[in-house]
């Protein structure tokens, strides 16, 4: 099998046993497998005990649907926290969390199959189910629907991922196939990453036909930045670690890029545009449901090819700036801005841009494969010298790097969380006083910026599930409207209003809304999805007639804002992200915009002494 990428990867012999798969980062629902019509001899793997029977990784496919087990544990379960493995509302798929716990337990339980003290042929099941989701989700199967894919498919699926991972190529899953498969890695799939290495070695060494293959292989989805100069901005960071550190460890991330090509990065200013974001998510946060986070382990990150030029990471991972302890989030930065200036994975076996994730060492940390891909793209940088990693403590340690301490001075003491990230929704009551949500917590701030302690929402509004995705407070009443996925919560102060949650829907309300707010002029509420905005009849949750309408209506008004403020001079402010736009009310024209946790002193995001800005 050749996939018309080169040199053919060793077959597999005729009388071996094809045996089952599992299923990783996005588990797809569950099928039902097939009855094996043929016996094939057993393969001898490694003894873990006394054989009674068959090997899960060794049985032909067994008839009958597999039960669900709800297990945790398994290999490098020690290295992510202890979090339960969270599946999306609503979705079909789990993710590389999950999949790690359950084929962990699976292996753990091998000595016990070999006992006989389990039914092999169901954790075979089992596990092969698990595999055809890794695959398909990494590039390696294409989506079968309900049915299972042919043993001779599955079986040259592995041989790739196999050799990508470079495992004996065997078309076997093996254990330490079904290991690698729960390895923590980039949520990216690995197409075009298994070019066969002849083809690699001739791109180093042969002449101009050589080259036109390089770049057809780096540039195969023609997606690239038509420019050499690039801005990007950084739109929170993990929790626990400290601003300037992290942003000293994005400077250095896009550094490395530059010191080996064309490429040239700076830092968006707060009022202008950038190419490249990068941000924290937690779970579903928009991108698909094959993107939603996992939670610990799992898929760390994943980007977007040019020129979109989004990364995201999840937020859920123990980030650390430290060689020896947690996820070094150096290393996936730099992973992940290499898929942004259009890199795919590599299959070298020390690349940066292969897709599993890689400790930082002292070693170069970019490979000549690394080095290829980006100069074929951009070209080599100017002077022609080629730095492949960054020098002294700035590379190996970010903990060490402070630069409030190395200039003498005094770090600001922090603010409320949601002023370092991001908030979920906000709003605002008839005496300006904010209300700020971000997961299971809510912070109150006054109208000159004193803020709460976070204060649990059940304290508050019983029943309200976290993570609310709008918020809306009616001015006329003081009623509090709350919007997450399909339903729609009204509270009259801490009392849900009769029949509290219901359906948006029957209300012609959009699923999953980004923000609301109560706009004085109408004095109706106004709720914002995507590129449409809806009005809801007076007093009730019913769109008026003729709406929805476009967000042209808001002049200037970006799309998916995550709140919007009316104002007691008459403005309305949208959020999205760390920015604001300034609306005025009686133009529908916006007038300023900003960065919200500098320029706003209401927000509460200020040194209550000093007057000076936490960012």
């Amino acid at each position: 099998m050749t996939n018309g990428r080169g040199a053919k990867p060793p077959q597999p012999a005729e009388n071996k046993v094809r045996s089952p798969r599992i299923r990783g980062q996005a588990l797809q629902g569950w099928k039902t497998s097939k009855p094996a019509r043929d016996e094939a001899p057993r393969r001898n793997l490694p003894a873990l005990g006394p054989r009674t029977q068959a090997s899960p990784c060794d049985l032909p496919l067994g008839a009958g649907p597999a039960q669900r087990w709800s297990v945790r544990g398994g290999p490098g379960a020690a290295d992510r926290r202890p979090a339960a493995p969270r599946r999306v509302p609503g979705a079909p798929r789990r993710g590389g969390g999950y999949m790690a716990g359950r084929v962990g337990l699976l292996l753990r339980v091998l000595p016990l199959l070999l006992w006989g003290g389990l039914d092999a042929q169901r954790v075979g099941r089992e596990l092969r189910r698990e595999a055809e989701a890794f695959l398909e989700k990494y590039g390696y199967l294409s989506d079968q629907g309900p049915s299972s894919p042919s043993s001779t498919r599955f079986s040259n699926a592995i041989r790739e991922f196999q050799w990508v991972s470079q495992l004996p190529v065997s078309g076997v899953l093996d254990p330490a196939t079904l290991r690698q498969m729960m390895q923590p890695r980039c949520g990216v799939a690995d197409t075009d990453s298994q070019m066969p290495w002849t083809e690699r070695v001739s791109d180093l060494f042969a002449g101009r036909r050589a080259k036109m293959r390089r770049k057809k292989r780096f540039a195969r989805q023609g997606n690239k930045w038509y420019k050499r100069h690039l801005a990007y901005r950084l739109v929170n960071w993990p929790q626990h670690l400290p601003e300037p550190a992290v942003r000293g460890a994005v400077r250095a991330a896009f550094q490395l890029w530059s010191n080996v090509s064309a490429l040239e990065f700076w830092e968006a200013p707060a009022t202008g545009p950038a190419d490249i974001r990068l941000a924290f998510f937690q779970g579903d946060h928009n991108d698909g449901l094959s993107n939603a986070f996992d939670g610990p382990g799992g898929a760390l990150a994943h980007a977007f090819l040019p020129r979109r030029g989004e990364a995201h990471f999840d937020r859920d991972e123990r980030w650390s700036l430290s060689r020896r302890r947690g996820r070094n989030l150096f290393v996936v930065l730099a992973h992940e801005i290499g898929h942004t200036l259009g890199l795919t994975h590599s299959a070298a076996p020390r690349a940066l841009m292969a897709p599993y994730y890689k400790r930082l060492g002292r070693d170069a940390l970019l490979s000549w494969d690394d080095v290829l891909a980006v100069q074929s793209l951009y070209g080599k940088p100017q002077g022609g010298s080629v730095a492949t990693q960054l020098p002294g403590k700035l590379f190996t340690d970010f903990e060490a790097w402070d630069p409030l301490r190395l200039q003498g001075r005094r770090p600001e003491t922090r603010g409320p969380k949601y002023c370092h990230s991001s908030f979920d929704a906000i709003t605002v009551d008839g005496q300006q006083r904010l209300y700020v949500f971000q997961g299971n917590q809510f912070w109150e701030v006054t109208a000159d910026g004193n803020v709460s302690e976070p204060r649990p929402l059940r304290e508050r509004w019983a029943g309200l599930p976290p993570h609310i995705e709008a918020a809306a407070v009616s001015l006329e009443d003081g009623d509090f409207y709350f919007f997450k996925g399909s339903r729609c919560w009204r509270f009259q102060g801490p009392k849900p209003v009769w029949g509290s949650p219901q359906l948006c829907r029957e209300g012609g309300l959009p699923r999953h809304p980004d923000a609301a707010f109560f706009f004085p002029p109408l004095h109706r509420l106004v709720l914002f999805k995507g590129t449409r905005y809806y009005v809801l009849a007076r007093g009730g949750l019913q769109v008026e007639p003729y709406y929805p309408r476009g967000l042209q209506d808001w002049g200037g008004v970006p799309e998916e804002v995550s709140g919007v403020l009316p104002r007691s001079d008459g403005s309305i402010i949208f959020f999205r992200d760390d920015r604001y736009w300034r609306l005025d009310q009686a133009k529908l024209q916006t007038i300023t915009s900003g960065r919200w946790a500098t320029e706003l002193p209401w927000m509460g995001c200020w040194h209550a002494n000093s007057g000076g800005a936490l960012f």
